[in-house]
């Protein structure tokens, strides 16, 4: 029996960077030897077990066969007379296609790498130092999910390029139908993990390229050559213009939910009537609308949605909210239920910065709206509404009219506060 390290924990030692899975391959093993030996079962689909100290994942060596469209339509093969070279070509990418010994790793994680012990049959580490997302094999072709996967390392490693013939490759899967037999939290999984990396504008730009944005976020990809306001650079388009927003939202260190609702807030520009371009007027309505689909199909989570549906419908407001005045401020701030929520309103902020900053030559430009409504939701909650509710009771008064109280008192709160007319 021999165990290697294979995938993202040796590609990235090689690359200098911490972390990356640690995924184990048990090479010349059975299931029975590998209980015998205090490991638990946890695989379904193959063989897959934990450690008995660790507890980390070791698989078996297999080979797989597709047998129906989709990424579940698989017959796994794992034998004692599977070879390492044989689990190595069923795996996506050369540079994850790199095994070394578990003898080269040490006790506690750490890496000694030898360049003479590594197996890569499939020139791995030539493609890292490369700068190339290149398939193993043609067995590529078998699991939709790994056109995403490129996308996503495309996003991570912003350097890297995808070799002409696995971008070939991926729009001949893209051409037969493949990405649509993906089941939606797949999709959801690796756009959300995508989203999350460095340079996130890469990942859509690759899906872009091979023709699946259009199949999974069509409402995305309709936004390229849809013109920008003429006040808003009008030689970037609202493809170019998200592409922007969602890198600012990596610089910014963002959240997922901060994220995602940057890649969602526009869509209402591709149904931009011809006769209001190009200032897209009622966009934001448009965009809440499209939205509505976009998280239904995905079954996208509640706090992703919630906080783009909010972001997609008062960005405008929001942006143009420093000439408001006290009534027009305070009406946005329940719209946006600021006053119960206000984590999530400074996450709209975030992202209508995003937004604001995602645009040519306005990348290190202040955004003064964000620590203006800030100020003005600081403000709002500054109003003892405890005190206002237990007088007003005192006097009688229950229900609404107690509500009504409360928002002249916030009212008057932002007017004195001198920030809003």
């Amino acid at each position: 029996m021999q165990i290697y390290l294979v995938g993202g924990a040796v590609r990235d030692a090689l690359l200098g960077r911490s972390g990356g899975d640690r995924d184990w391959v048990v090479v010349g093993a059975t299931p029975e030897a590998l209980l015998t030996q205090g490991y638990v079962a946890v695989g379904k689909d193959f063989p897959v077990f934990l450690h008995p100290r660790n507890h980390e994942e070791y698989a078996l060596a297999r080979t797989e066969r597709k047998t129906a469209p989709g990424y579940r339509g698989f017959a796994v093969h794992a034998a004692p007379d599977v070879t390492l070279e044989q689990d190595l070509a069923r795996r996506d990418l050369t540079i994850n296609s790199i095994a070394a010994p578990a003898s080269d790793i040490s006790a506690g994680g750490l890496f000694s790498l030898n360049p003479a012990n590594l197996v890569d049959p499939y020139g791995g580490q030539q493609d890292l130092h490369n700068k190339v997302l290149r398939h193993v094999t043609d067995a590529f072709r078998e699991d939709p999910v790994r056109i995403l996967r490129v996308a996503r390392f495309a996003a991570r490693f912003g350097d890297f390029s995808v070799a002409p013939e696995t971008m070939a490759l991926m729009r001949e899967m893209v051409a037969a139908g493949e990405v649509d037999a993906l089941v939606p939290e797949r999709v959801w999984q690796e756009l959300a993990r995508g989203l999350m990396e460095a340079q996130p504008s890469r990942m859509f730009e690759v899906l872009r390229d091979c023709g699946a944005l259009a199949r999974l976020l069509p409402e995305v990809a309709a936004l390229w050559g849809v013109p920008q306001r003429a006040d808003y650079h009008p030689e970037v388009d609202t493809g170019v213009h998200l592409m922007m927003v969602l890198d600012m939202a990596a610089r910014l260190e963002a959240s997922l939910q901060v994220r995602f609702a940057c890649l969602t807030h526009d869509l209402g520009k591709a149904t931009t009537p011809a006769d209001v371009l190009p200032r897209h007027i009622g966009h934001e309505a448009r965009s809440a609308q499209l939205l509505k689909g976009v998280c239904q199909r995905l079954r996208v989570p509640t706090d992703c949605r919630d906080l783009a549906d909010v972001v997609a419908r008062e960005h405008g407001n929001i942006h143009r909210g420093m000439d408001f005045g006290a009534a027009a401020t305070l009406r946005l701030l329940e719209r946006c239920d600021a006053l119960r929520k206000p984590q999530r309103f400074a996450d709209v902020l975030l992202a209508c910065e995003c937004d604001a900053r995602g645009r040519l030559g306005l990348h290190d430009v202040a955004y003064p709206q964000r620590p203006h409504w800030l100020q003005a939701l600081t403000v709002a909650q500054s109003v003892a509404t405890d005190g206002i509710a237990r007088e007003a009771q005192a006097r009688g008064v229950q229900g609404k009219a107690i509500g009504d109280l409360v928002h002249a008192a916030r009212l008057d709160a932002l007017r004195q506060s001198g920030m809003a007319a």
